[in-house]
């Protein structure tokens, strides 16, 4: 496969295009291709290939850049034209609860939704307009993909074989890894300090009913939510399945202007204002508060650490005894490891868990590669804080089982990253073959101006 081709079986996400294009550029517009009933505009060209340039991403001339990235929408409107022929649908739901994601998504990368409207000069209605038909072309490629690959498995024989044929001198280096266990203490949070701060809600709630201060002022004093306290609690539209299931079943059955009464979910206890209700979705104000563990029960829970930590380094338990013994984690279930969510199994390197600890959900990473950088093998940490993925306060000990340094992939070591590569080569195999058979039967059209491209498929139709 010649290398300046787009991978074909990693579709571009053209909205990425139009959040990154430079709002001067001018595009004299054509029709530079056709397949089926689905059309490819030099702007849509030109729009992806600014995408690339703006990241750095071009090798080579331009025009090699283009032709790679005509190919690679020659591929979607392929699959589009597939859908078509085969009655793939997808419901309105689909599309709006992935429009909303992706929304949330360019939000987040803009820094606020104000941000967003300006980068597109557009209100958000009007950007929502703009993208729905490219979530749904990118919904139903999505699907006629996952058919094309259904059922593609590679066994070991194959996983091997693919092994054997890669050039050692062409085999990646893997970064250290590490086999991590845990020991995690969780005090509770008191009955006393859950109802103080709902009672410190209840009584915001009132000064807010009895106009003594506005819900905005109120969150950025007192909410606990950094996102959005400095907007004043606002959250901007979202759709369903944005928002926690009491969270949303709140926002949902407020009228506009209406306060909810308190409410608890997995962040805390909230009061929620709806702004404005626009069909299925919602934009909301809320104040976050959160009951805190007690200082005294953290203490407690340190105590107990050093306590389990004395009991390991002096040989009266092994890690995993003490595990089972005084950790309050799930991961006890399994002698305390803690397991790579993004690939299966107890190793993980140093580079994932720098990763996961920027991901929501992921908080129990955050600085496990400081403590563990300074950890030799079977050497048991002091009680160190952390916060779990539910974001609450705790302690834990951490002791690095099994350390893997870095070394060239090997059968042995990396058994499931060679399964991986080889299983993405015949997934690109497969995509391959596929579109050599449907480009012969498709009408597919290609101006004259890409005629010196050299694509790797034969795209026109004879």
């Amino acid at each position: 496969m010649k290398n300046r081709v787009l991978p074909f079986f990693v579709a571009v996400f053209t909205t990425i295009s139009v959040f990154a294009q430079e709002p001067k550029m001018q595009v004299v517009d054509k029709v530079v291709a056709v397949v089926g009933k689905n059309i490819i505009l030099q702007s849509d060209v030109e729009n992806q290939y600014m995408q690339y340039r703006m990241q750095g991403d071009i090798e080579g001339s331009g025009t090699a850049m283009r032709c790679a990235i005509l190919e690679e929408l020659l591929f979607q409107k392929l699959m589009l034209n597939q859908a078509e022929m085969d009655s793939v649908t997808i419901t309105d739901n689909e599309v709006e609860t992935e429009l909303s994601r992706r929304i949330s998504e360019l939000i987040g990368r803009a820094g606020s939704q104000e941000k967003l409207e300006s980068i597109f000069n557009k209100t958000m209605s009007e950007i929502k307009d703009e993208l729905r038909r490219l979530v749904k072309e990118k919904s139903l490629q999505d699907k006629v993909r996952a058919g094309i690959l259904e059922g593609v498995v590679v066994t070991p024989a194959e996983v091997k074989a693919f092994y054997r044929g890669l050039p050692s001198d062409s085999l990646p280096m893997v970064g250290t890894e590490y086999e991590i266990m845990q020991i995690v203490k969780r005090p509770p949070i008191s009955i006393d300090e859950k109802l103080a701060v709902k009672n410190q809600l209840y009584e915001i709630r009132k000064r807010i009913l009895e106009g003594e201060s506005s819900f905005s002022t109120m969150a950025i004093l007192y909410s606990e939510d950094p996102g959005s306290a400095k907007k004043g609690g606002e959250l901007g539209f979202t759709g369903r399945g944005e928002f926690a299931p009491e969270f949303e079943a709140t926002a949902f059955n407020l009228r506009d202007g209406e306060i909810s009464e308190v409410i608890e979910t997995q962040f805390g206890y909230h009061i929620v204002q709806l702004i404005e209700r626009r069909g299925e979705y919602v934009n909301c104000r809320h104040i976050l508060m959160k009951a805190k563990v007690p200082v005294e029960a953290l203490e407690k829970a340190q105590q107990e650490l050093d306590s389990a930590a004395r009991l390991i380094r002096n040989g009266d338990l092994t890690f995993e005894e003490a595990c089972k013994k005084f950790s309050d984690d799930e991961s006890k279930t399994n002698g305390g490891y803690i397991v790579n969510p993004m690939a299966g199994g107890y190793r993980i390197g140093l580079q994932d868990i720098q990763e996961l600890e920027n991901y929501p959900g992921f908080e129990e990473f955050k600085n496990l590669a400081f403590v563990i950088s300074k950890l030799d093998e079977g050497v048991v940490s002091d009680p160190v804080p952390m916060v779990t993925s539910d974001n609450k306060d705790a302690f834990r000990l951490v002791m690095v089982k099994k350390k893997y340094p870095s070394h060239k992939a090997n059968l042995e070591d990396d058994y499931w990253r060679i399964q991986t590569w080889a299983l993405n080569q015949k997934n690109q195999e497969v995509i391959q073959d596929w579109i050599r058979k449907k480009a012969k039967k498709a009408f597919i059209r290609v101006d004259e101006e890409y005629a010196g491209c050299g694509f790797q498929f034969e795209w026109q139709s004879k």
